[in-house]
């Protein structure tokens, strides 16, 4: 049983356990039918013979440029990813614009620019839009939603229900990057150079593992929430266990320091040009391989594997010997981090 909601949190919009309390009490029930129960990154719906993909997502990251992207870059790869990770071929997008009176023009500009040029590096085309202003403090400057829809390649079938026992977790490179590169735009801080955002389209990434390697089971990329809370939700789902090796993880030396520093994990960072894989490992050598040939996934590595336990649950084997249980994100660690 989920908590009715009294009143909306900032944790709400955590990706976390906030989130989904709030998704289950109270938008679920109101709308709930097969393609939105599967509760993947977005919809896999037919349509006039045609298996389609659709997939929405809203962006309010604060501040609206920071190292290495800004929020219309990060609108367009946000919605190409997302169906991506459902097995698609991105094919076409919209954009919608809410605002804020006062917004420099040229901001706008420089941020339709950015749009443009993703779109251009991911193949897709924003065909349709919206744009609304509103009064000024109605919103933070500019919010943007963007909806994209679709073709999932032939054998492709990505969802938790295939997720098994034995199978190899992998992600495709360093955790952390995005969050720790908007945090410091945000605060005012210096970094070392190094640590920008990874915001980038991976769809034709994911098409290259998906044409050799159809047997993949589930693609997620570890968004808001990151990885830890990405790894609960399809635990929780397929109803296995999963087991993380510390000593495996990649994580930027610089990005652990800082993390260290102020407190944070990077285990529940955002990311938002990664992607961790599911595989049975008979496969795993020839998706690495796959992977580690493409420009946005170089480092890419096993980071754990797939047990039956713990049941629902995401574990690390830490460097030590111990095992640490690495629940769902409860609070909000960085909020408006996309």
């Amino acid at each position: 049983m989920h908590k009715k909601q009294e009143q909306i949190l900032l944790g709400h919009g955590s990706g976390g356990r906030l989130s989904h309390d709030l998704l289950k009490s109270i938008i679920l029930p109101a709308f709930s039918n097969p393609a939105l129960d599967e509760l993947h990154d977005g919809a896999r719906v037919l349509a006039g013979g045609a298996s389609l993909a659709f997939a929405t997502d809203s962006y309010v990251v604060k501040p609206r440029f920071f190292p290495g992207g800004d929020i219309g870059k990060l609108a367009v790869c946000g919605t190409v990813n997302d169906l991506a990770m459902c097995g698609a071929v991105p094919l076409y997008l919209s954009a919608g614009f809410i605002l804020e009176e006062g917004l420099p023009a040229a901001e706008l500009e420089r941020i339709v620019a950015s749009m443009r040029l993703a779109a251009r590096e991911a193949g897709v085309q924003i065909v349709t839009g919206d744009t609304k202003v509103v009064e000024k403090g109605a919103v933070d400057g500019i919010y943007i939603n963007t909806a994209g829809i679709g073709l999932l390649q032939p054998g492709a079938d990505i969802t938790a229900k295939r997720v098994k026992p034995g199978q190899a977790v992998i992600v495709s490179g360093y955790l952390g990057d995005h969050a720790i590169a908007v945090m410091s735009e945000r605060h005012g801080l210096t970094l070392p150079a190094k640590i920008v955002s990874d915001c980038a389209p991976l769809n034709k990434l994911i098409q290259a593992m998906l044409t050799e390697v159809p047997a993949i089971t589930m693609l997620r990329d570890p968004t808001r929430g990151g990885l830890a809370t990405t790894l609960n939700e399809i635990a929780g789902d397929a109803g296995v266990g999963i087991i993380l090796e510390e000593s495996l993880l990649p994580v930027r030396p610089e990005v652990q320091a800082v993390c260290e520093i102020l407190g944070f994990d990077p285990l529940y960072l955002a990311n938002e040009g990664k992607v961790v894989v599911f595989v049975e490992k008979e496969y795993s050598d020839k998706v690495l391989t796959i992977m580690r040939q493409h420009p946005l996934a170089g480092e890419a590595c096993i980071i754990g594997s797939v047990t039956e336990q713990p049941a629902g649950q995401v574990a690390l084997k830490t460097t030590v010997g111990g095992l640490r249980l690495l629940d769902m994100l409860s609070g909000e660690q960085l909020p408006r981090i996309c």
